[in-house]
């Protein structure tokens, strides 16, 4: 009988638990009142809904400027710094190459400032105020008398207090992506409970909704902005962005009752250090058999947030939670002793590292989207009829086209459909994700070789025929033969880019999940850099062994033979990635209950 009673007992005292957990968040976030979350008031799409809609405001105002700065517009002759600047082709690109590199890089100083001190929402509503005194700043050159370029509508030399507003402007919108980025989507993937399997289901399509929203915004900004900077003015543009941004903050600082926050967690690469220090201390200590013999804290005594459990890789760092006789009784010295959840912290660091390396040709192949891509697009047809043509940096929207496309079939048919098969919650599991994603490079280099192959001959045929009949016209192959590369290309990015983008946060320690999303931007931005400089090295072999692949304009050059370079560079990464992925080990997290953990519920059937 008494038997009975305690069976009712744990049993009632488990269905309290159970109820507990469905009504209050306990991953460690706050709500706004710095409380525990109510979670059906809190977190998930309600508050996802307000980040997403501040990303779409910044990024159309962000490819809305970039579209125009230097690239062929709707009438090139609007191309900022060129015509309305006057600066030489070389200065403009040199230009645009130190804001867009300097764009690059701040998500890590932001990534990291927000981890370790301010928190993601604090960093999120400074950078967006900052972004829009950017904003502000460009509107004002464009409408105060004395601050536009010129007062006449033929400016052959503008102001020089046109010039310093416009580039601290533009430096002011680089600063304030800085600090966005990173945060704004780590902290809309901490909306959702990881512990819950309703909302972690829920977070993997945040991701794909995020890139949507994106492309989204990048379709909308490279094609209706810029009609409105050429067509209105670039202050009429400026003025949209602003008010368009201005109304966004708003309704985020709105949103706040419906958020969960991370409190920032100090310095974050700190903890690493001493892991490393404390396993070189040890070194010579012998690993014991078990891992339950390594230091953890109790959970009662838990400030660090989840535990992580013990994985084989990497055994070295293991030795850093070793328990030494002298370490017993006495105060743990961080520098000496360390838990097992800081050393997988530092282990998932040390992961990271190659798979950022194998993925930089997916930067790579993204940046030909934009640069050479678009040259082909400016040497073919672009006429749609006798008075409208497609301006050549327009035709790069239909990889955002793509994406749009594909994205919704994924996550609602592909998904669900692959979750029967594999029993994995995600479908596909992230590395095997971006290793599809990888190989939808290799074939869109291959469709861009055979695409120019065909143009250079439909061009060289034409030549002849021309000179032959003295016709002054040549006819010039369609541009809509470049559709289906960029159609792959955004295909591509479904798998590959928001891929990156949930491991990049998904992978890397909790605590340092905005500079995670920095990672992520720094494969576009590192892929860009790889890219021109991959061009100025072939470009100096090629000359050197006769004719240069890239001549002088683009029907003298050879870009389908560095189209098919980077499609072998590319197979050959995808080799090298999936023999690091099958040895992969994903996070192991400690689950409440009977859950499974990351490692088991993701882990070795990765690739197999």
């Amino acid at each position: 009988m008494d038997q009975e009673i305690e069976k009712r007992n744990k049993q009632s005292s488990r269905e309290e638990e159970k109820s507990e957990q469905e009504k209050f968040v306990y991953d460690g976030s706050v709500d706004y009142k710095g409380k525990v979350p109510v979670r059906a008031s809190t977190g998930i799409w309600i508050a996802s809904l307000f980040v997403l809609t501040i990303e779409f405001s910044e990024r159309v105002s962000f490819f809305g400027i970039a579209a125009n700065l230097i690239s062929y517009s709707l009438r090139p002759k609007i191309s900022y710094l060129t015509k309305v600047m006057h600066e030489d082709l070389k200065t403009a690109a040199k230009n645009v190459n130190y804001w867009t590199g300097t764009t690059t890089l701040m998500p890590l100083i932001g990534g990291f400032l927000a981890d370790a001190y301010t928190g993601r929402f604090p960093m999120v509503l400074f950078s967006s105020l900052v972004y829009l005194m950017g904003l502000s700043l460009l509107t004002m050159s464009q409408y105060i008398p004395n601050l536009k370029p010129c007062n006449t509508k033929t400016c052959l030399q503008p102001r020089k207090l046109h010039q310093v507003v416009f580039f601290l402007s533009l430096y002011c919108i680089s600063l304030g992506t800085g600090g966005h980025k990173p945060c704004l989507e780590s902290f809309g993937a901490d909306q959702f409970d990881e512990d819950h399997i309703e909302e972690r289901k829920k977070k993997m399509s945040f991701f794909n909704w995020w890139n949507f929203a994106l492309c989204f915004a990048l379709l909308l900004g490279a094609t209706v902005i810029v009609y409105v900077q050429d067509f209105v003015s670039w202050g009429a543009a400026s003025l949209i962005l602003t008010i368009l941004m201005a109304l966004c903050i708003i309704a985020f600082y709105v949103g706040r009752p419906f958020y969960r926050y991370r409190r920032p967690q100090g310095n974050t690469l700190k903890p690493i250090l001493q892991v490393l220090v404390a396993a070189i201390r040890k070194r010579k200590l012998s690993c014991p058999s078990n891992s339950d013999l390594l230091y953890e804290v109790p959970k009662s005594d838990n400030t660090q947030g989840r535990f992580l459990s013990n994985t084989s890789k990497l055994r070295f760092l293991d030795k850093a939670a070793i328990i030494e006789d002298t370490q017993i009784d006495q105060k743990k010295n961080p520098w000496r002793l360390t838990t097992v959840t800081r050393v997988e912290e530092t282990k998932l660091i040390l992961n990271v590292i190659p798979i950022w390396l194998t993925s930089l040709t997916t930067g790579i192949c993204v940046a030909q989207g934009s640069t050479l891509f678009v040259k082909q697009a400016a040497s073919m047809n672009l006429k749609l009829n006798d008075s409208f043509s497609i301006p050549p940096a327009s035709v790069s929207s239909a990889a955002a086209i793509g994406t749009i496309i594909f994205v919704p079939i994924y996550d609602r048919i592909i998904v669900p459909s692959m979750r029967k098969i594999t029993g994995n919650e995600r479908g596909i599991s992230i590395l095997r994700r971006i290793s599809i994603g990888i190989a939808f490079s290799v074939i869109v280099m291959i469709v861009a070789a055979l695409v120019e192959a065909k143009r250079l001959r439909m061009h060289e045929h034409e030549m002849l025929r021309t000179g032959e009949t003295g016709e002054k016209t040549m006819k010039l192959m369609s541009v809509f033969w470049l559709v289906p590369q960029y159609f792959l290309l955004g295909f591509g990015d479904a798998f590959s880019l928001v891929g990156l983008q949930e491991y990049f946060y998904d992978q890397v320690p909790d605590s340092m999940r905005s500079l995670g999303m920095a990672l992520y931007l720094s494969v576009i931005g590192v892929g860009s850099f790889l890219s021109s400089f991959l061009i100025t090295i072939v470009d100096h072999v090629t000359e050197k062994n006769g004719k240069s692949w890239f001549g002088k304009d683009i029907n003298s050059s050879r870009l389908d033979r560095f189209y098919w370079m980077l499609a072998i560079i590319n197979a050959l990464n995808l080799c090298a990635y999936i023999i690091i992925a099958k040895r992969y080990t994903y996070k192991s997290v400690q689950r409440t209950g009977n859950e499974m953990n990351d490692c088991e519920r993701d882990g070795v059937e990765m690739m197999t």
